[in-house]
């Protein structure tokens, strides 16, 4: 369909099929390595895919960050990513990463609805400020957290910082895809899940790009900025499926912007 090659990461990054079992296997001996400081599998929901797993820092947590990971919301699940909580770890921080329903089992807003609910359920688990971030779809369900009344309010008033990652902002696009025979998107759906159109959130925001990604990635960071009258930065060099990376890092620039 018209929209397509805008939106085909695989297509766009040579090798883009290796880096799934790349990011299993490195995301398995993450957890291996973690012990007893990795607890697997806390359900918040009734569904099997509705559970987060949970990384503790050594020592007492300086608060928590959420992943939420992508794949268009109809592939992935949180195991090919434990490795990604390395760098917050590093810092202090405990981190969760939820699975949730995929489409089209389940409508996007309905995954909207799973990712609040998980973040509440982390939430109760650690004490502290709260720090989201997601990666292309994830970004999207991060910063859905972030309209007004979606988390309950004693959460919502413990956000300290959104970093939206390659984030898809405006679904409209996504009409126009062959996806969308899987996701089903509609006019009203995405008007009401596009993040551009809710109000300015009352937490900082910056919106993170690879800047080596598609025009139409670099185009959602920038409406999303626009709408939100918020900072967007396009990491150099990086594309869709490496931007992640830094994440691992306790030093990097990625990681520094979430902990600010």
């Amino acid at each position: 369909m018209q929209m397509d090659a805008a939106y085909s990461n695989s297509d766009h990054v040579p090798g883009s099929a290796d880096f799934p079992a790349r990011w299993e296997a490195a995301a398995g001996t993450f957890r291996a390595d973690l012990g007893d400081r990795a607890e697997l599998g806390r359900s918040y929901g009734p569904s099997e895919r509705q559970r987060f797993d949970l990384f503790h820092p050594e020592g007492d947590a300086a608060g928590l960050v959420v992943f939420v990971h992508g794949g268009y919301w109809k592939s992935m699940n949180r195991h090919f990513w434990s490795h990604l909580a390395a760098g917050p770890l590093a810092r202090g921080w405990a981190v969760a990463m939820p699975s949730y329903d995929l489409c089209p089992e389940v409508r996007i807003a309905d995954i909207t609805r799973q990712i609040a609910a998980a973040v509440t359920a982390a939430a109760a688990r650690v004490a502290g400020p709260v720090r989201l971030t997601g990666h292309s779809a994830g970004g999207h369900l991060v910063a859905r957290m972030c309209a007004p009344g979606m988390l309950p309010a004693p959460v919502a008033a413990r956000l300290a910082r959104v970093v939206p990652i390659s984030a898809l902002a405006d679904l409209a696009p996504l009409m126009e895809t062959s996806m969308n025979d899987i996701l089903g998107i509609d006019a009203a759906e995405a008007a009401a899940e596009s993040p551009v159109n809710q109000p300015p959130p009352p937490v900082p925001v910056t919106a993170w790009v690879g800047g080596a990604e598609l025009p139409a990635f670099l185009d959602q960071a920038r409406w999303l900025a626009e709408a939100w009258g918020v900072a967007w930065h396009a990491d150099p060099g990086r594309h869709h499926f490496d931007v992640i990376d830094a994440l691992a890092a306790p030093g990097s620039d990625l990681v520094r912007e979430l902990l600010a």
